[in-house]
């Protein structure tokens, strides 16, 4: 068993594990991240590598911007999830708070109505503890 980090609080600890055990538990899934409003990577999947993550998280960003444009243009409401379907695998992207989203690697033969429920419990219960001093706490530890 691994000992809690100094300074980090069990929110925090709480929260990247609950990442981690998502992209360990969900069948399909290959990565997963979760990033602040402002593409900041907060937490991220064992199997990533940093810079990988990082840009994972500026995609991912970059998506829900372009959902929103088509949201604010559109009478059609907020994006809920955006599915990027690309030819070895799929990228999923949805909100989890005001201030955090939720972006995911799945392979091919994942089943997409699986991991998008597996995605949407996650981002409910993830958003009753994603408080604004939880994400600044997040973005500041995977930045050490």
């Amino acid at each position: 068993m691994t000992r809690p980090a100094p300074g980090i609080s069990s929110g925090a600890q709480s929260f990247n594990w609950l990442v981690k055990r998502f992209a360990e538990g969900t069948a399909g899934v290959i990565a997963a991240i979760a990033v602040s409003a402002d593409g900041l990577l907060i937490a991220m999947s064992d199997d990533m590598e940093r810079a990988s993550a990082d840009r994972l998280a500026a995609i991912a960003s970059a998506t829900l911007g372009l959902a929103n444009g088509v949201s604010e243009s559109y009478p059609l409401g907020p994006p809920d999830k955006v599915i990027i379907e690309l030819e070895h695998g799929y990228l999923l992207v949805c909100t989890m708070s005001i201030g955090c989203s939720l972006g995911v690697l799945a392979s091919k033969p994942a089943s997409l109505g699986t991991v998008a429920y597996e995605m949407a419990m996650f981002s409910n219960r993830a958003s009753t503890v994603l408080t604004p001093q939880l994400i600044e706490e997040l973005k500041d530890m995977v930045g050490l």
